[in-house]
Parts: C-alpha cells; structure tokens; sequence
C-alpha cells in the first residue's frame, strides 16, 4: 500500500513537472530573463516548499504574477537587481510566516475565492493562446490544423482515460502518447525546444553583485514588498482551495516561511522568485498527488531536465501542454458559481463578477484586495442599517433601548435615534444590546452627551459591557453600569 502511494504521487509529480517547463520559459522571457533562470526558481522553490511547507500536495514556482511585477525592475536595473529583489521578498515572506500571520486569509470572503478562482482559469486559458502564434502572427493552414488536432487529442486522452483505468495519470499519458506520435510520424509542430533550450549545468551560489546601501534598498524595496504581497495572497489562495479539495487541513504559517526560504534560496543561485502555481497544483492533484514525494520529485524532475535530459525534454509539443493546460482551465473555474450568481445575495454576485474582472483585466493581488474592500464597505454599509432602538417614556424618563453595533459607519443613523430638544428633562440609554466596536462609537456616545447636556438635560448610560463601560469611562463620559 505504501509503495503504492509513493508510486502514484512520483507520477504525478512527474507529470506536473512537464507543466511547470513551459510556464517558468514564458514567464522567464516575460521579465526578460534568460529561461534558466525562471527553470532554477522552479526547482528550488517547487522543492523546499514541497519538503518543508505546510500543504503537501500544492505545487510552488516560478510564478508569472510575480514576473509581471518585476519587469520594469529588470529592464531599468538589470538582472543583479531583480536577484536582490528576490531575496529581499524571501524575507519579507519569512517574516510573515515567523508572525503566524497566515491566518488572515481566513478574512477573504468565499465569493472573492470564487473570483479568484475563476479569473485565474480564464487566464490559464489565455495565456495558452499565445502558442498558437509565430513571431506575433497567428499559425494558419497546415501548422494550425495540425496545433488544434493534437490540442484536441490531448484533451480527448485526458478526459476519457480515466474511464478505462486510473492507474497512470491522464496528463502524463496525453502528453507522452502526443509526443511519441508526433517523433513517429514526424509531424510539423512547435515544441518545448521551439521556446528556449533548457540545457545548462548546476546552479552556482553567488552573492548578487550591487552595492548594499541605502540606494540598493530603495530601488528594490518597493519591488519586493510587492512581489512578497502577490506571492503571499496566491499561495494563501491556492491553499484553501487545496484544502477544500483534499478534505484536509494545512499549515499556513508553515507554508509562509517556506515559501520565503525557498526565494531567499532561489535569488542567492540565480533563480526566479516565485510562489504557489494554481494550474500546476490542480494537474498534481488530479494526477493523484497528495504528499510530499509529488512536489518534491516535481521540483527534481525539473534539475534533471536542465541537467541531463533536455535533448528529450524539448521534442514534447506544445499541442500536448496546451491541451493539459486547457483541461486544467476548465477544471479550475468554478461553474457552481454560474448557477448561484442568480441565488445569493446581490453584493455576492457582484463581487465574483468584479473580482474575476479585475483578475483577468489586471492581476491577483490587486483583484483580492479590491474584493476585500468591496466586501468590507458591503458588510458594513449592510450592518450600520441594522441598529436601532425602542423608546419608552415612564415618570418623565425616557429610556432608549439600543440594539446592534455602534461603530463608524452607524454612527449617522444612531444620531437619528435620539431628540434632546423634545425629550424630557432625564433621558436614559440602556445598552445592554448595544455593542460599542470602536473608536467613532465612543465618540458618537460622548458627543450625544454634550448635546442632552446643551439642551439643558441629562443623558445616563446603563448597562454597558465591561469593555464598553471601560472605553467611555477613558474618554471622560460617565457612565452607570
């Protein structure tokens, strides 16, 4: 049984390993980089986070929302740079972990994990369309007939195979199966070898060449805060979904400071930085990947490619990654969501739309962020309506009893609540459901108080929590518990 699983899960790390080539070239030449150099950050990252992260089975690389954030870096400043700028958002990753602040992923909302989900398929999806080009122009005749046929075949492997046996991981299949008979039938297709060669030796530690100043540390500290944020927030992502898909819980914390390792490794051997890979990690997981031994034999899998099997590596045709990647794309979006768009709550739906948007449009971390805040400005816009209270009036008292939280946003509407002008000489504000939330609701309490005591009358406050009777005796309102 156990050699059975270690069976598995070499094999689909391997299999994911050919889906990790192509993308580390494209986002390599993305950020101008030579592609081993996006090759060496796969390997160094997809290996120690596999070994020693939080969430075995979620593959890490050289990631392309990461490569979009450095581009200006490495054409105003050069490679030596971007190498600084690496380690530096290792450490920065490091940190986050070490702080145990993992956890805030916790406060993204489901409708912003379907928005993200979703936006990434359709860029999965996407960015495939670029092999469908030479030189910028699209394939025409024969090439593309011949780019669609095997895309198609491809898929047909992937989608049927499992239903004749799940032995072997339908990926690896349609893309060793296209291959072979692309060799035998010497078919004129673009392949791996078309994009780079991946051939090269062992990656060499060295120290990035600039000097360490202050100069240094503003040219690539905005750099790295940024790529650190977008590496943080897609590996944070990507892990709830693996978690959700595996019925098992991980260790973000863990998986923080191992991300972070892994780029400060990567950027001392001249390596990409990178982070959790969505497209990857869902054709490990469906290939039958749940441990360690996946992503660690798919990060070693990578070396060897550089080290000893290029010559092979790059006959695989394009058609067949493709066609993986396209089964991927479909598999990741998340076609519930169509179905609930029309079912939930208004601002839900529009949020997944939006955040899909703005994935697509821009990219992750600015598509999650947005969404949190819409979500927030949603939440509170929805609970500020929520307060109100029941006013009766026995032996000249009136008495308020408040209901909800006070916090900024409520702020004008429980200013509504109240009449110092036409209440009776003794008001009382029993708060017994009342929260108070923050610094605007003391305020708002304390500025009430002021205004019964213009009016020449008295405001008392009762039944307060411990906390809240606490917050307004510290900003000077008295308060009768």
């Amino acid at each position: 049984m156990w050699s059975s699983q270690i069976s598995k899960n070499a094999l689909a790390g391997l299999t994911t390993s050919f889906a990790l080539v192509p993308e580390c070239i494209a986002f390599a030449l993305v950020a101008h980089l030579n592609p081993l150099t996006g090759l060496y950050g796969a390997f160094f990252i997809c290996t120690i986070t596999a070994i020693f992260g939080g969430r075995p089975g979620m593959i890490s690389g050289a990631a392309g929302s990461m490569a979009v954030v450095i581009v200006a870096l490495v054409a105003q400043h050069g490679l030596q740079y971007f190498l600084v700028t690496v380690v530096l958002s290792g450490l920065i990753m490091l940190l986050f972990g070490v702080l145990r602040l993992g956890k805030l992923v916790s406060m993204v909302p489901h409708p912003v994990m379907l928005g993200f989900v979703n936006g990434l398929a359709i860029v999965i999806a996407w960015s495939q369309l670029q092999h469908f080009k030479v030189d910028g122009a699209w394939l025409r005749g024969p090439a593309l007939a011949w780019m669609c046929g095997l895309v198609a075949l491809t898929m047909v492997i992937v989608y049927l195979l499992p239903r004749l046996t799940k032995a072997l991981p339908p990926a690896l299949v349609g893309i060793l199966g296209v291959g072979v008979l692309s060799q035998l039938l010497h078919l004129p297709v673009r392949t791996l070898g078309d994009m780079a060669n991946i051939a090269g030796g062992l990656p060499q530690f060295a120290l990035p060449d600039v000097p360490l100043n202050m100069d240094t540390l503003r040219i690539v500290l905005p750099y790295a805060a940024l790529m650190a944020v977008v590496g943080l927030l897609e590996t944070l992502l990507t892990f709830n979904l693996t978690d959700e898909i595996t019925e098992t819980r991980g260790l973000p914390n863990q998986e923080c400071v191992a991300l972070g390792v892994a780029n400060v490794t990567s950027g001392l051997f001249g390596g990409m930085g990178g982070c959790a890979m969505i497209g990857q990690t869902m054709i490990n997981l469906s290939s039958g990947g749940r441990t360690r031994v996946s992503g660690a034999v798919s990060g070693i899998m990578i070396l060897l490619f550089i080290l000893f099997l290029s010559p092979l590596i790059e006959r695989i045709p394009l058609a067949a990654l493709v066609g993986v990647m396209f089964v991927v794309a479909q598999q990741t979006f998340a076609w519930s969501s169509l179905q609930v768009l029309g079912k939930v709550p208004r601002h839900d739906a529009l949020l997944i739309i939006v955040v899909t948007a703005i994935t697509v449009a821009t990219d992750l971390a600015i598509a999650v962020l947005c969404g949190i805040v819409i979500a927030a400005l949603g939440f509170a816009w929805r609970h500020a309506r929520e307060i109100r209270a029941d006013a009766a009036t026995v032996d000249d008292v009136k008495t308020y009893t408040l209901h909800g939280t006070l916090f900024f946003a409520s702020v004008a509407r429980f200013n509504d609540l109240f009449d110092p002008q036409g209440d009776p000489g003794q008001t009382v504000l029993d708060c017994r459901h009342l929260r108070l939330a923050d610094h605007s609701a003391v305020v708002a309490v304390a500025t009430l108080s002021e205004r019964y005591a213009r009016a020449g009358k008295t405001l008392q406050v009762q039944h307060l929590s411990k906390r809240c009777a606490t917050l307004l005796q510290r900003s000077g309102v008295m308060a009768t518990v």
